[in-house]
């Protein structure tokens, strides 16, 4: 049975690192890739829509990417959606089409953008602990209705807390090597 809880968190802690890591893969340094907007939420008749379920996103060279929205209607409800989000991208509309170009990352540019990273991990370490205080819970749980010892849920305590140790160590090692990433020139 805790071996089950454990397994549970386990599985938990990693989606949480893996989100995380997915979080700063849509931060890019140098060149225009179209995961670094795809995930923009705009509004498409009343319902919140990632960019690319409502636009056709491609890169038209290493600095410029292209949205292309499927409804002329869309235009400047996805201009408006980009220019809002905390990326620092400015879109310029011409006709149907919308470019955006990706600006040299100055000093201060790269000094936001790890603030970006650190906000992403911290909120990445909450939800890991978050984890921990509903398995903790669990486990608290399961000693009331007297389904484990006294000496079991120690234990289970422990390795519970060793767990999240070890995930809030990943995250810490990858924002710490995207931090590295955005600081080079």
């Amino acid at each position: 049975m805790l071996d089950d809880v454990k397994k549970d968190a386990t599985q938990r802690m990693q989606k949480c690192v893996a989100t995380f890591k997915d979080q700063l893969r849509k931060l890019r340094t140098g060149r225009a890739h179209t995961s670094l907007i795809e995930h923009i939420k705009v509004d498409y008749y009343g319902s919140e829509m990632a960019l690319n379920q409502v636009a056709n996103i491609a890169t038209e060279d290493s600095r410029t990417l292209t949205v292309s929205p499927w409804e002329k209607a869309m235009v400047p409800i996805i201009e408006k959606a980009i220019y809002k989000s905390d990326l620092g991208l400015t879109p310029n509309s011409a006709g149907q089409v919308i470019r955006i170009s990706m600006p040299a990352l100055t000093e201060e540019r790269r000094r936001d953008l790890t603030k970006v990273v650190r906000a992403e991990a911290e909120s990445a370490r909450v939800a890991v602990r978050n984890v921990r205080r509903e398995v903790m819970n669990e486990i608290k749980e399961m000693l009331k209705e007297k389904l484990i010892a006294q000496d079991e849920e120690r234990r289970a305590h422990d390795e519970v807390q060793k767990l999240t140790d070890k995930h809030v160590v990943d995250i810490d090692l990858a924002m710490a090597e995207k931090e590295k990433e955005l600081m080079q020139v």
